[in-house]
């Protein structure tokens, strides 16, 4: 690592020569392998930047010049690059470095985005501003993958940049995938460029200026492009063909996702470590399952067949499994129109992800009474990722949408259940959500209302304790707890939160209180809208809601952040002894 230590800012790279920068990319692969293999990250997507990163910064002096990345996962090596070497034994823990550029962390970095097609927007309002402000000298560069370019907030943005004739650089990183190989027509025609490049294809008829395709892996060559296109006062594409993974056999050859987002492995065979059985791998099973059964589900994903747990069922039903490119709001509507011909469509999609079509839930899928379910993974707290990436929004969202029925499995068998049940369900949207990481242990109930699972009950109804989901089982401890402290408590799982079942309400009035404990943002989450339900009921039984506060929380571990916010067996208990308290003084 000779090198490396000597690289502190970017500007420490304007001496080296061409043999030394290929030692230094050299030296930034073996760092990235080995501090990835101990933390887990966006591996291979940063393998396949080294060198276009070096040549950007060698061409374009950042932070004078705006540097801006499309997603923000493959920014690890400008990270090095800009002083950041030393955080990465902290990389997505708390208090370390971010998985994403972060302005907290570095001048450098200008926006925090973890969600893809947005930076290209990013850069057509800087460059409007640049020109209101009459600002000169400042280049306008966008890193942008392929997978990226398959959103449709991408070409809104291309449209506008073009349109306009502002100098912004676009540099087009090509190497076939996002998570998943790039689909579509898109695809195709990157495709044809590489092959017959001389017309600009798409990009030229837009207006825009087209060099390339330039082999992203050749420092020199990139530099020249980069020169040319800064050199021009206009928009610019420098189409750049990179490997995903590159320099790294493990990476380059892992048939998933070229290691796209690994956990911690072992850095000398690329093998992960070994895991516990996931909520996304219960899904998996099922959906395999139900297709088996029923030949009208299909399944849907945004360029994520493999971290959504869709992957074996699209090798086993490869007909009736649609990747639709990174493009949410597409996957929703289609699915309506996949419902109105007589299919029932499952789109699976991150929690964090389902924000980007809520208006094709609420106007496409639910106003049409389409029988669509959502399964949203990574809903609640994932931490590691980040605050874009915590799962906490859908419900907040989701309660504002007429007819929607959500379901949250507190278990594997809970999870099986109710996403056939969720199936079932032919006029209206159904949304099954669950977390990221290991799942549990069953859960038995001891008896059944409605949909609601009675878990514990007490000698006393003194509280309703309401475990919603994946936090029944700190519910059940906090049941234990409280009945030795002469506290009676009846612990249930509502299992289908929304609309609120009336056998649920039934039970909260028969309590002197209610706590509710959900893995979601409290705004309109379960608690709220069983307060509310209360209210409508004519009583006044009081309801506390401990749930996420609607916030932008720090990178940490999700067991961290949960203890934080006061979701766990001990905080429970406290909250439902308070709650005890003002019921006697009241």
């Amino acid at each position: 690592m000779a090198l490396l230590t000597t690289i502190r800012g970017p500007r420490d790279l304007d001496g080296l020569s061409g043999p030394e920068l290929s030692a230094l990319a050299g030296e930034i692969r073996t760092f990235l392998v080995d501090a990835v293999s101990r933390t887990g990250g966006h591996l291979g997507p940063n393998l396949g930047v080294v060198e276009l990163t070096l040549a950007l910064h060698r061409v374009f002096d950042s932070p004078r010049d705006i540097l801006l990345w499309d997603v923000g996962h493959q920014c690890y090596v400008h990270k090095v690059l800009t002083g950041r070497q030393d955080g990465f034994a902290g990389l997505r823990a708390a208090g370390g470095l971010s998985g994403y550029p972060s302005r907290r962390e570095s001048e450098h970095d200008v926006i925090e985005n973890s969600h893809a097609s947005a930076a290209l927007s990013w850069a057509d309002g800087i460059a409007r501003a640049h020109e209101v402000r009459q600002v000169e000298g400042r280049a306008v560069v966008t890193v942008v993958g392929d997978g990226a370019l398959t959103g449709g907030m991408a070409w809104e943005a291309l449209n506008n940049i073009a349109g306009a004739g502002r100098p912004v650089v676009v540099v087009l990183n090509d190497n076939g995938r996002a998570y998943d190989p790039t689909v579509g027509g898109l695809a195709r025609h990157l495709t044809s460029l590489r092959e017959n490049p001389c017309d600009g294809g798409v990009f030229a008829a837009l207006g825009m200026d087209y060099i390339g395709p330039v082999d992203g892996h050749d420092i020199a060559a990139m530099e020249v492009a980069l020169r040319d296109a800064r050199s021009r006062d206009r928009p610019v594409v420098v189409h750049c063909v990179t490997r995903k993974g590159a320099g790294y056999l493990p990476s380059e050859t892992d048939p998933a996702d070229r290691h796209h987002a690994i956990g911690p492995f072992d850095r000398h065979t690329g093998v992960p470590a070994a895991t516990a059985q996931s909520w996304t791998s219960v899904f998996t099973d099922e959906m395999i399952k139900v297709g088996n059964e029923r030949e009208d589900v299909v399944a849907i994903t945004a360029a994520m067949l493999g971290p959504t747990g869709l992957a074996p069922f699209a090798e086993q039903y490869p007909s009736r499994c649609f990747d639709v490119g990174i493009a949410e709001q597409h996957a929703a509507a289609a699915a309506a129109g996949l419902a109105y011909g007589g299919l029932h469509p499952v789109v699976a999609v991150y929690a964090t992800f389902l924000n980007r079509c809520f208006d094709q839930v609420l106007m496409d899928v639910a106003l049409h009474g389409a029988g669509v379910t959502f399964v949203l993974d990574r809903a609640g707290l994932t931490g590691d990722d980040g605050p874009s990436h915590n799962g906490m929004w859908d419900l907040s969202l989701l309660q504002l949408v007429p007819g929607l029925r959500v379901a949250v499995p507190r278990d594997a068998a809970q999870l099986r259940t109710q996403l056939r049940e969720a199936i079932e369900v032919r006029d209206a949207p159904t949304v099954v959500r669950f977390p990221k990481g290991a799942v549990g242990a069953d859960i038995e109930a001891i008896e059944r209302h409605g949909p609601v699972d009675v878990l514990s009950r007490g000698e006393r109804a003194d509280v309703l304790l309401v475990g919603v989901g994946p936090l029944a089982g700190a519910a059940v401890q906090a049941g234990t707890r409280l009945a030795v402290l002469g506290i009676g408590v009846t612990v249930v799982d509502p299992r289908w939160i929304q609309p609120v079942p009336a056998a649920l309400v039934s039970m909260a009035l028969a309590h002197r209180a209610v706590v509710v404990a959900a893995d979601c943002g409290r705004v309109g989450g379960p608690g709220s809208l069983l307060a509310q339900a209360i209210r409508d009921a004519g009583a006044s039984t009081p309801v506390t809601e401990l749930g996420i506060p609607q916030a932008f929380h720090e990178t940490a571990k999700r067991a961290r952040l949960l203890a934080d916010l006061g979701l766990t067996a001990d905080a429970i208990v406290e909250a439902c002894q308070l709650a005890v308290q003002k019921g006697q003084s009241s």
